[in-house]
């Protein structure tokens, strides 16, 4: 089990300095202490790791460290430093803490927790060593099966951190899956939301009364050979597996008023050095907020200003491999995109989920949405949109809670699908409402409105008859 503790300061800090000066060896036990995502990991006598230290990173977008820590940052531009500590030993704890407060007492600054502060004490260091991180280590990882990697995050907000990413990457490549176990209380980043792949990875929450459950579906789950796995019921049959589902999952559910404004879409432009990414997202984003979003990254926290030209520099730079990106708004406006950018045989492929968060007695930008798709359909190369509504959190974090699905509000189709298919298909609907034409007259994109009440789910079904006949079938 890992502890992390965080470092906020407005200079860089220098964490060679400050972890030489907490081990009796020196700073040339420190040479060279570099690896691939964490800086440094210190060890004690037996090589028991204690704590690894990630490089410091410099943020340049307002309200990351209150999204992700709820903690009040120094103002733009500061630096995150992120140490995890094995909290399976018990000095391992009280090291991290030292640190972080010793780098904010040093450069000026905050240590998170805040309880972090009570280590700046003098912590025994004998026997505590550093070591460079190897590129295949993965200091995120807390149990490794030849079924799953666990990582056990104690934070408001699990976030695609570098780390966390990389013990996706290193799941994925050993074919493995990835279960992430958090106290109950914890919510998930929308940008992990996205990322958690299919079974047997999932989110697994350990609450007090029910034991653990998946935070997302909220089956009690049990650890069993080698993995978390759903607990079933004595009663249960092939065609009704009867999973208990953990009372506090459902527990005190209330319509607060708050809404999301969901939008997925995807982008097939043809191959070209001159191409720019990420226009279509800040197209979007521009129509419902009025304003560009705030930052982005390869990480959480998003720490860069909104840029077209550095974002597609990267993707460039990482070609013909995939990137992935996350981009968030100003803290006024809650709003979170991850954008995926793929070399196909067809061209460049952007896929953008995005969502926007209003609280109670705001309303969603609906009546926005279509210009959205316009613009899309007229400028971006658009393949296919879907717009729906959510009863869902404002701050876009996702809770281990019961959340009601999103109702489709708006389907896209964009125009080559429209030329592609025979007759008049794609205009002759099923629906009610005929399908209104966006982009050039000679080859238009079709806009379908769709319900849009989250308090009727019946609007899935018109959607499901609409995807139905739109194949054929």
């Amino acid at each position: 089990m890992t502890k992390d503790v965080i470092a906020l300061t407005k200079k860089m800090p220098d964490p060679l300095s400050v972890l030489a000066g907490l081990l009796s060896g020196g700073p040339d036990k420190l040479v060279g202490a570099e690896g691939d995502g964490a800086l440094v990991r210190l060890h004690d006598e037996r090589g028991r790791p204690l704590v690894s230290v990630e490089a410091p990173l410099l943020v340049q977008v307002r309200g990351e460290a209150r999204r992700l820590l709820g903690a009040d940052e120094p103002e733009v531009p500061y630096w995150w430093t992120e140490a995890r500590a094995t909290t399976g030993v018990a000095e391992a704890e009280a090291l991290a803490g030292t640190f972080a407060a010793r780098v904010a007492t040093l450069v000026g600054g905050t240590a998170w927790p805040p309880e972090a502060a009570r280590f700046l004490a003098v912590v025994d260091t004998d026997g505590v060593s550093a070591a460079p991180v190897p590129a295949a280590a993965q200091p995120a990882v807390d149990v490794l099966t030849d079924k799953v990697a666990v990582v056990i995050q104690d934070r408001p907000v699990v976030a695609m951190t570098a780390w966390l990413a990389d013990a996706f990457r290193a799941a994925a490549d050993a074919e493995l899956g990835l279960q992430i176990v958090t106290p109950a209380g914890t919510r998930l980043s929308p940008a992990v939301r996205q990322s958690l792949p299919g079974w047997p990875s999932r989110w697994v929450v350990q609450d007090e009364q029910c034991g653990y459950y998946d935070g997302l579906s909220g089956a009690v789950l049990e650890w069993n050979n080698g993995l978390f796995v759903t607990v079933t019921s004595p009663e249960a049959t092939p065609r009704d597996p009867r999973t208990p589902i953990a009372e506090t999952f459902t527990r005190d559910i209330a319509d607060t008023g708050e809404r999301q404004l969901a939008v997925s879409f995807r982008c097939v432009h043809p191959a070209d050095d001159r191409l720019v990414l990420g226009g279509a997202l800040e197209a979007v984003w521009r129509e419902i907020t009025g304003e560009p979003p705030a930052g982005w990254g390869t990480e959480e926290p998003a720490n860069l200003p909104w840029s077209l030209r550095g974002l597609t520099d990267v993707a460039h730079e990482r070609s013909p491999e995939p990137t992935w990106f996350v981009v968030v708004g100003a803290p006024e406006r809650p709003a979170l995109a991850t954008l995926r950018v793929t070399r196909t045989k067809g061209g460049v492929e952007e896929d953008v989920t995005l969502a926007f968060g209003y609280g109670a007695g705001e309303e969603p930008a609906t009546e926005a949405v279509q210009r959205a798709a316009e613009a899309l359909a007229t400028r971006h190369d658009l393949q296919s949109m879907l717009v729906q509504i959510r009863r869902a959190r404002r701050d876009l974090s996702v809770p281990a809670h019961f959340e009601g699905p999103g109702v489709p509000y708006a389907f896209v189709l964009g125009a080559e699908e429209v030329r592609s298919m025979p007759g008049d298909r794609a205009r002759r609907t099923p629906l009610a409402e005929a399908p209104r034409e966006l982009g050039p007259r000679t080859r238009p994109s079709l806009y379908y409105p769709l319900p849009g009440d989250p308090s009727d789910l019946s609007g899935w079904k018109d959607f499901e008859q609409l995807m139905r006949h739109l194949k054929g079938s």
